[in-house]
């Protein structure tokens, strides 16, 4: 009788394990990517609201009267304590507000607006960055705000730049900042 090799038929058991490997293998990375992108997304959302944020408060500026003493007077850190609301609030155009009274409006509605207090659950903010802080200063008719805020990872600190703006926000590794200069006249 003559001996005929045996011909294998389906998978053997090692390759079932390969294959396996692979595709979990696979799995993971497309997780750990979406992940990562989430994190992206969010650190976007934070920097795109921080900027909004910097031109909102130039733009308050300069549709108030552009006077060197009312630049001085939006002087400050906003965001760290809350502000109490202005007396008399510039809602309507039957409000008549002068210059004063238009920047306490200012100054209270965006230090609002740093700290979230737009969207809440209770009595916690859920709106704005994280930590955030806004500091606004003045050369003449040169403004510079900056937009502090908290971020998910550790960086390099913005006190650590060349530009040294470490006297806003918070000051640990995962401080981020947006910063807008601008001519108001």
């Amino acid at each position: 009788m003559r001996n005929i090799p045996h011909q294998s038929q389906g998978m053997t058991f090692i390759e079932v394990i390969v294959a396996l490997f692979i595709i979990v293998t696979g799995i993971l990375g497309a997780a750990a990517m979406q992940a990562t992108a989430k994190k992206g997304s969010f650190d976007a959302m934070q920097r795109s609201l921080a900027s909004a944020l910097a031109q909102d408060i130039i733009e308050r500026m300069r549709s108030n009267a552009a006077t060197l003493d009312t630049l001085e007077s939006y002087e400050g850190d906003y965001g760290a304590t809350v502000l109490s609301a202005p007396d008399l609030r510039c809602f309507s155009p039957s409000t008549l507000c002068d210059s004063t009274e238009m920047k306490a409006n200012d100054v209270y509605e965006w230090a609002q607006l740093i700290r979230g207090a737009e969207s809440t659950i209770g009595t916690t903010n859920t709106g704005g960055l994280v930590n955030a802080r806004g500091c606004i200063s003045h050369t003449d008719f040169s403004v510079t705000v900056v937009v502090s805020w908290e971020g998910k990872t550790e960086i390099s600190d913005a006190s650590d730049s060349d530009k040294g703006y470490e006297g806003c926000g918070i000051d640990n590794d995962k401080r981020r900042q947006v910063l807008v200069e601008a001519f108001i006249y």
